[in-house]
Protein backbone atom coordinates (compact mmCIF):
# COMPACT_ATOMS: atom_id res chain seq x y z
CA UNK A 1 0.00 0.00 0.00
CA UNK A 2 1.06 3.90 -0.81
CA UNK A 3 0.74 5.88 2.56
CA UNK A 4 0.16 9.33 2.01
CA UNK A 5 1.82 11.80 4.25
CA UNK A 6 4.79 9.40 5.56
CA UNK A 7 6.68 12.69 6.88
CA UNK A 8 4.39 13.34 9.23
CA UNK A 9 5.27 10.06 11.12
CA UNK A 10 8.86 11.04 10.36
CA UNK A 11 8.73 14.15 12.02
CA UNK A 12 6.36 12.96 15.38
CA UNK A 13 9.33 9.69 15.87
CA UNK A 14 12.40 12.52 15.39
CA UNK A 15 10.47 14.85 18.18
CA UNK A 16 8.99 11.69 20.07
CA UNK A 17 11.95 9.04 19.51
CA UNK A 18 10.27 6.54 21.66
CA UNK A 19 8.13 6.23 18.42
CA UNK A 20 10.77 5.53 16.30
CA UNK A 21 10.94 1.91 16.44
CA UNK A 22 7.19 1.32 16.35
CA UNK A 23 6.63 4.30 13.36
CA UNK A 24 9.41 2.48 11.51
CA UNK A 25 8.02 -1.12 11.68
CA UNK A 26 4.11 0.27 11.52
CA UNK A 27 5.29 1.89 7.62
CA UNK A 28 7.39 -0.83 6.37
CA UNK A 29 4.88 -3.04 7.32
CA UNK A 30 1.89 -1.00 5.42
CA UNK A 31 4.26 -0.15 2.71
CA UNK A 32 4.74 -4.44 2.07
CA UNK A 33 0.83 -5.08 2.21
CA UNK A 34 -2.13 -5.33 0.40
CA UNK A 35 -5.78 -5.32 2.12
CA UNK A 36 -8.87 -5.40 0.38
CA UNK A 37 -11.17 -4.73 3.31
CA UNK A 38 -10.57 -3.47 7.22
CA UNK A 39 -10.73 -7.37 8.24
CA UNK A 40 -7.53 -7.48 7.04
CA UNK A 41 -6.23 -5.01 8.80
CA UNK A 42 -7.56 -5.83 12.27
CA UNK A 43 -6.42 -9.96 11.33
CA UNK A 44 -2.62 -8.34 11.24
CA UNK A 45 -3.01 -5.51 13.93
CA UNK A 46 -4.74 -7.31 16.45
CA UNK A 47 -5.23 -4.50 18.65
CA UNK A 48 -6.40 -1.81 15.74
CA UNK A 49 -9.34 -0.20 16.02
CA UNK A 50 -12.15 -0.15 12.38
CA UNK A 51 -14.19 2.84 12.65
CA UNK A 52 -16.93 4.33 10.33
CA UNK A 53 -15.63 6.10 6.87
CA UNK A 54 -12.67 4.06 6.41
CA UNK A 55 -10.67 4.93 9.17
CA UNK A 56 -8.43 2.54 11.41
CA UNK A 57 -6.71 3.53 14.47
CA UNK A 58 -3.79 1.78 15.78
CA UNK A 59 -1.97 1.49 19.26
CA UNK A 60 1.50 3.43 18.83
CA UNK A 61 3.74 2.13 22.40
CA UNK A 62 1.40 0.26 24.06
CA UNK A 63 -1.47 2.52 23.75
CA UNK A 64 0.47 5.83 24.75
CA UNK A 65 0.21 6.79 21.38
CA UNK A 66 -2.32 6.79 18.83
CA UNK A 67 -2.01 6.51 14.73
CA UNK A 68 -5.43 7.24 12.77
CA UNK A 69 -5.59 6.87 8.97
CA UNK A 70 -8.07 6.54 6.11
CA UNK A 71 -7.85 3.81 3.67
CA UNK A 72 -8.46 3.86 0.37
CA UNK A 73 -8.37 -0.23 -0.64
CA UNK A 74 -9.54 0.32 -4.19
CA UNK A 75 -6.66 1.81 -4.87
CA UNK A 76 -4.41 0.74 -1.95
CA UNK A 77 -3.41 3.88 -0.58
CA UNK A 78 -3.07 5.04 3.07
CA UNK A 79 -3.77 8.39 4.92
CA UNK A 80 -2.38 8.98 7.33
CA UNK A 81 -4.85 11.68 9.57
CA UNK A 82 -3.55 12.24 13.00
CA UNK A 83 -0.71 10.63 14.92
CA UNK A 84 -0.71 12.40 18.97
CA UNK A 85 -0.58 11.10 22.52
CA UNK A 86 -3.86 9.14 23.89
CA UNK A 87 -4.93 12.08 25.20
CA UNK A 88 -4.51 14.28 22.06
CA UNK A 89 -6.49 11.35 20.65
CA UNK A 90 -9.16 11.77 23.32
CA UNK A 91 -10.25 15.24 22.20
CA UNK A 92 -10.43 14.66 18.26
CA UNK A 93 -13.43 12.61 16.47
CA UNK A 94 -10.96 10.29 14.53
CA UNK A 95 -14.25 8.94 12.12
CA UNK A 96 -13.82 13.12 10.84
CA UNK A 97 -10.41 13.77 10.91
Amino acid sequence: MRIIKVNTLKEYRTKHRETEEQLRAWVGFVKKAKREKPAAIKKQFAKASILGSNRAVFDICGGNYRLVVKVNYGHQIVYIRFIGTHLQYDKINAEEI
